[in-house]
């Protein structure tokens, strides 16, 4: 150990096992719908979220928080080289898949399937914190500032509007402006790619039509009942039912065949019908605390490559939840995005995961 170097967040590390155990509390509960019809499809669900995602991810998260984070700022061009060839494996044929939708975001491989947008996010925080931390003030110009923002947008909305993953690649560029931001970037630049953001917006939802889809459900949310609507509906209907206290865990009637995707896009339905409204704001306070000693971690950091990393990381993981909980809400249209800690998929807990060891490394030089 380095002089410099210190014991991990401890207080971080608690938060973060604190969710995880609330997760797969929830999500145990949630597969009983899937228990109730298939028990073998049952036991592979949680199979491979206990080993690739807490077991293998626990391991991973002990080893990523070993390695010393300024490697990846050494190597970040090649890990951003690697994140682009991983992602476009999607496209391949018989490695892309898609999984009930027309959307090709997975990788099947050796019958296990996986999205790779979660190295992505990784990968491109990493690339892009390192430049941010090479430009230094620089940042703050047009050629060394602007325009690599742009840059990266533009690739990432390439690879991941392809397939298509919308959500994921509005998540992704939030969390790039929001480093470019804290790096010390003009707030007219991001202005200006708020409004070509909103314009681009504007013609996806007239060229893809589940983009409109999403928004008119959005807006008129009681028509369409068994089709477009169905799914916000019964996630409405299970928030609504467990009132203040909730059912009780493992009372959920709406993950018995009513409620779709109630172990992924809408397990926090599950959670709000069991746990009601106390326990609703108690898991929303757990992730906004998640955020707090986040950021803590990110301002003591000894250089702005790993402050830029830890605010990275933060932000991806609380925006993905987070948008994952309003859409449930019906705040914001429906999304695909997980509920990190909470959603069904090994390989997307243990990339989590291995994102919280980063961030526990970089608290271990916490001035």
């Amino acid at each position: 150990m380095s002089s410099n170097e210190k014991s991990i967040d401890k207080i971080f590390l608690g938060t973060v096992i604190t969710l995880v155990i609330i997760g797969f509390i929830i999500f145990i509960s949630a597969s009983m719908g899937i228990l109730a019809k298939n028990s073998v499809q049952f036991t592979s669900i949680v199979s491979k979220q206990v080993f690739f995602g807490i077991i293998f991810g626990s391991l991973a998260c002990f080893i990523f928080s070993k390695i010393d984070y300024k490697i990846y700022r050494k190597h970040s061009l090649f890990i951003f080289i690697i994140s682009i060839i991983f992602t476009s494996l999607v496209f391949v044929p018989h490695l892309g898949t898609n999984l009930n939708t027309f959307a090709r975001r997975w990788i099947s491989l050796f019958g296990f399937t996986f999205q790779p947008v979660a190295t992505l996010n990784i990968g491109f925080i990493i690339s892009w914190a390192a430049w941010l931390f090479s430009v230094k003030e620089k940042v703050s110009t047009f050629k060394f500032g602007f325009l690599p923002l742009i840059i990266i947008t533009a690739i990432t909305g390439g690879l991941l509007l392809s397939q298509p993953d919308t959500d994921s690649f509005i998540i992704l560029c939030v969390t790039f402006v929001i480093m470019f931001l804290v790096a010390g970037g003009r707030k007219r630049y991001v202005a200006t790619l708020a409004f070509l953001g909103l314009v681009c917006l504007f013609i996806l939802a007239l060229t893809r039509p589940y983009v409109m889809s999403r928004i008119e459900t959005f807006i008129h949310p009681s028509e369409n009942s068994q089709t477009s609507s169905y799914q916000i509906q019964q996630s409405l209907i299970a928030v609504g039912s467990g009132q203040v206290f909730g059912k009780g865990l493992g009372q959920s009637i709406q993950k018995y065949n009513f409620l779709p995707e109630s172990i992924s896009d809408t397990i926090f339905a599950v959670f709000a019908e069991e746990g009601g409204f106390v326990w609703c704001v108690f898991a929303i306070g757990i992730f906004l605390f998640f955020v707090f000693r986040g950021f803590r971690i990110a301002i003591r950091s000894p250089d702005i490559f790993g402050g830029l990393l830890v605010v990275g990381i933060v932000i991806l993981t609380i925006l993905q939840s987070f948008t994952n909980i309003a859409s449930v809400l019906g705040i914001i249209p429906f999304s695909g995005l997980p509920l990190a800690f909470f959603s069904q998929g090994g390989t997307a807990m243990l990339m989590v995961l291995i994102e919280i060891g980063i961030v526990l490394n970089v608290s271990k030089f916490n001035k």
